[in-house]
């Protein structure tokens, strides 16, 4: 008889409750679920699935000196899971499930029927609370609904670390012998899924160990100067570890745990650095129970159910240029460039290449999630749409409708040297300091004919965007 321990955005054997609980409770066997067709349609990246991946293979070794063979198999959807569940719990005689809870509509009613299956058959299925600090729910106001503000929401988290701050579980001890079933080979890649650029494999090294690494290197060197270098995309000044957390080889309570170790245990106060980045944790917790408090922004809908009927504007050539880096805007092309390139996108970027395309283009924010998610390799359903909805002034918290980012402004400020606009868009690398930011013409006029002129008059478009919120009936 065998525990299975089912491994989904958790990719780790240290601080994960699910695993410590399925070898506390007997001999375990380890499960991955390879869903391509799932992956598809949640637009998932090839550089995500690529790290994750990479991440398995990792993931195998440590579960290997565990004595906990990794098992891989693979499906079209999450359709076919609770009778892939099923037959394994026959074959291997499993009394137990242990996953870590999931959040999101699709996954909830995944996890429904897998336990509904495997109730049939006398298989129990225990969820463990792993994404997020505290459990969606908990968390409320004194209408005793889900809040919709973050500082109210970040207000009560404070008052409950300060009774006690949850710690990392330790790591399973290699408690079992090695069960004569072995373990399956992770595949290199999945079909439909391009490998990424070689260069993604050194911007983004697997594993719990490389994890460790980078979380230490910024808390000891970026932390404490974090609120001063957050915002300036030419500064290593973030952590870069997004990537980690969504595919769960590093924990929020880990993350929370350097922090602190840093500020000598102290919350809401102590260095504003280490405060700054506590916030932005909470940040990921307030979305995380958005998600589950709201559920119809997993499914493609707006937070604020009256912006349904902003009259977005169908302009496929601007959303192409956006995508492309064409916009003739520096540090919007900049970023567009960045995020294709390696997967990722400086946070201050994901706003203002947000609010351009939403406010500037009144392009539908629903395109520009979708094309985050499709090269993201942090992407995450909570975090990217909870930002999305954020910028385009549709969600929870959102940015008031009339405050435009202007993407000039935003670049003289954030990068005044141009420092990484010239590292995205070489043919303005001869600019000086003053007209990187808005270059004075287009085409040839001053001398870059492969770098476009502005597309959109920022001030009318600006107008545009404000006339579609007071359709809605809005006032400042």
């Amino acid at each position: 008889m065998y525990q299975l321990m089912w491994f989904r955005s958790d990719l780790r054997v240290h601080d994960n409750p699910a695993l410590c609980s399925a070898m506390a409770n007997g001999p375990t066997l380890a499960l991955y679920i390879l869903t391509p067709e799932q992956w598809r349609e949640h637009n998932d990246a090839a550089c995500k699935i690529d790290f994750w991946l990479r991440n398995l293979r990792t993931l195998q070794q440590s579960l290997s000196r565990l004595g906990v063979p990794l098992l891989i198999r693979q499906v079209p959807t999450w359709a076919e899971i609770p009778q892939l569940m099923a037959e394994l719990a026959h074959t291997h005689d499993i009394r137990g499930v242990s996953v870590n809870e999931e959040y999101g509509v699709n996954e909830t009613r995944r996890d429904q029927a897998v336990r509904a299956q495997l109730a049939g058959q006398g298989v129990s299925f225990t969820s463990h609370l792993d994404q997020v600090l505290f459990p969606p729910g908990s968390i409320r106001n004194r209408a005793g609904n889900y809040f919709q503000v973050y500082s109210q929401f970040r207000r009560v988290c404070y008052e409950r670390l300060h009774l006690g701050p949850p710690a990392p579980v330790p790591p399973p001890a290699p408690q079992q012998p090695p069960p004569d079933i072995s373990s399956d080979v992770v595949p290199t890649q999945v079909s439909g899924f391009n490998p990424p650029d070689p260069s993604l494999v050194q911007l983004w090294p697997a594993g719990e160990n490389a994890a460790q690494v980078r979380l230490e290197s910024f808390a000891d060197q970026q932390l404490a100067s974090y609120h001063r270098q957050r915002d300036l995309p030419a500064t290593p000044g973030t952590s870069r570890l997004s990537p980690y957390l969504t595919a769960g080889v590093l924990s929020v309570r880990q993350c929370l745990n350097a922090a602190l170790v840093r500020n000598k245990g102290i919350f809401g106060g102590g260095n504003e650095g280490i405060v700054s980045w506590i916030n932005e944790l909470l940040w990921r917790e307030f979305y995380k129970h958005v998600l589950v408090g709201f559920p119809r922004v997993s499914m493609g809908r707006a937070f604020r159910v009256q912006t349904e009927a902003i009259a977005w504007r169908q302009a496929p050539d601007e959303l192409l240029a956006w995508q492309e880096g064409g916009t003739g805007f520096p540090l919007v092309d900049a970023a567009m460039r960045q995020l294709v390139a390696t997967g990722w996108m400086h946070n201050r970027l994901r706003m203002v290449v947000a609010m351009f395309l939403t406010k500037n283009l009144l392009i539908d924010w629903r395109e520009g999630e979708r094309f985050f998610m499709e090269h993201l390799i942090d992407g995450d359903l909570a975090a990217n749409n909870g930002g999305w909805q954020w910028s385009a002034s549709t969600g929870t918290d959102a940015v008031p409708w009339f405050r435009i980012f202007n993407p000039v402004t935003q670049s003289q400020r954030f990068d005044p040297e141009g420092s990484f606009i010239r590292q995205w868009v070489p043919e303005l690398a001869h600019l000086d300091n003053r007209a990187i930011h808005q270059p004075p013409g287009g085409g040839d006029l001053f001398g870059s004919a492969d770098y476009p002129a502005p597309m959109v008059d920022l001030r009318k478009s600006r107008e545009r965007a404000l006339q579609a919120f007071r359709n809605l009936g809005s006032e400042p």
